[in-house]
């Protein structure tokens, strides 16, 4: 099958990526790998950039099925709770919301079909290789594990930070190290979590977060060194590697301790890793990606979905007024001006992030600044600002 565009992967970053691209008139195919809905390791926060872009899109639907409104920022590291009002984004959005993964990603997912693209699910691309016409995509799938080849000129990867599958250019690949950051994430209900409050969680070895998702639930995520959950483990030889952890974060953090003291887990636990944050080269030769696969920060700022679907939006903008068969000069072309872009906008905030897990990763240091924001919580206030909780989104220099 010839489509104008294939894109991998169908995360908030994939289905927002080949929703626009099908309403600009272009051909379609997205691939992903797993069945809809699925649970996924995710803070669920949707900043409110990333809320703007889907208002933008008219998906307003996916806003109304959020949690409600954060509009409070917290640190909580030790026995110190620091909380300041959350910087609001000019405009009609004006503040983030969480939603869980396992109806955003289904709801992004339909508006794309809705839209004209065509979705393969669950098949997974087996090999995606250039020639002289453009990407040539096996994939497998389907009823029977059935094959078939799709061709476009061009591919949008959005398969996220730890695909190592054979794609031109793959997610990382997994180096065990001490200081490797392992994700984890559970939802709870009865959780006593102020409704409107996001709260950072700073702990021994790691950090987290938590918020109030869809449906009155809280999500609980976080992110520990793997040195720290082996002693975690250690530590509690009879619980899960989950429950270990919060075992860890509760005995050191009162704020999580009051959170979710009469809570009651949903689920399972979730788990996935490691992370590896920064800004990654992979976009040329019609090969464009967005989302994790192209840049990630520390969860610590809770900006990855909407710095997903703002990548994607920042893409298709261009993607969408070039050419259908566009030479390779000129997807090169928007490859640079697309990558200075994502610098521009998502690049100081990638940093910063990198700043402020260091320092909640540091049991001291992090309690001293939570004694001192809970003095002054205007520099609480001042460093969502920072993180990029109420900067709009830069289209073009």
């Amino acid at each position: 099958m010839k489509y104008d565009a294939i894109v991998i992967g169908a995360g908030p970053a994939g289905s927002t990526a080949a929703a626009l691209l099908a309403r600009a008139g272009r051909s379609v195919a997205i691939v992903e790998k797993s069945a809809f809905p699925r649970r996924k390791v995710c803070g669920e926060f949707i900043s409110a950039q990333g809320l703007e872009v889907l208002g933008q899109m008219r998906l307003g639907g996916i806003v109304d099925c959020a949690g409600p409104d954060v509009r409070e920022v917290a640190v909580y590291a030790g026995e110190h709770i620091a909380a300041a009002p959350m910087p609001r984004l000019a405009g009609e959005t004006g503040y983030g919301r969480a939603l869980g993964r396992e109806r955003l990603d289904a709801l992004l997912l339909e508006a794309a079909r809705e839209a004209g693209a065509a979705a393969y699910q669950p098949w997974r691309v087996s090999s995606c290789e250039r020639g002289a016409d453009g990407y040539a995509c096996a994939i497998e799938g389907g009823e029977g594990g059935i094959s078939q080849l799709l061709t476009a000129p061009l591919v949008v990867a959005a398969h996220g930070s730890w695909d190592t599958g054979r794609l031109p250019v793959p997610g990382m690949p997994p180096r065990a190290s001490a200081s490797d950051l392992l994700a984890f994430k559970a939802h709870f209900s009865r959780a006593a979590l102020q409704p409107h409050r996001m709260a950072l969680v700073a702990f021994p070895g790691g950090y987290g977060g938590l918020v109030q998702t869809d449906r009155a639930r809280v999500s609980f995520s976080c992110c520990i060194r793997r040195d720290a959950l082996a002693q975690c483990r250690s530590d509690a030889p009879g619980l899960s590697a989950g429950a270990a952890v919060l075992a860890h974060v509760s005995g050191s953090c009162r704020g999580v301790r009051e959170a979710l003291a009469g809570a009651v887990r949903e689920g399972q636990w979730l788990a996935t890793g490691p992370l590896r944050p920064g800004v990654r080269a992979l976009c040329g030769d019609g090969y464009f990606a967005v989302g994790n696969a192209l840049g990630e920060a520390h969860p610590v700022v809770a900006e990855g979905i909407s710095m997903a679907i703002q990548s994607a939006w920042l893409l298709c903008e261009r993607l969408s007024a070039a050419p259908t068969a566009a030479s390779n000069a000129c997807w090169n072309a928007i490859a640079r001006d697309y990558e200075a872009a994502y610098r521009r906008n998502f690049e100081s905030r990638i940093r910063s992030a990198s700043a402020f897990a260091a320092l909640a990763m540091r049991p001291r240091a992090a309690a001293a600044a939570a004694g001192l924001l809970k003095c002054a919580p205007g520099l609480l206030a001042l460093g969502a600002r920072f993180a990029g909780k109420a900067k709009p989104l830069r289209a073009s220099a």
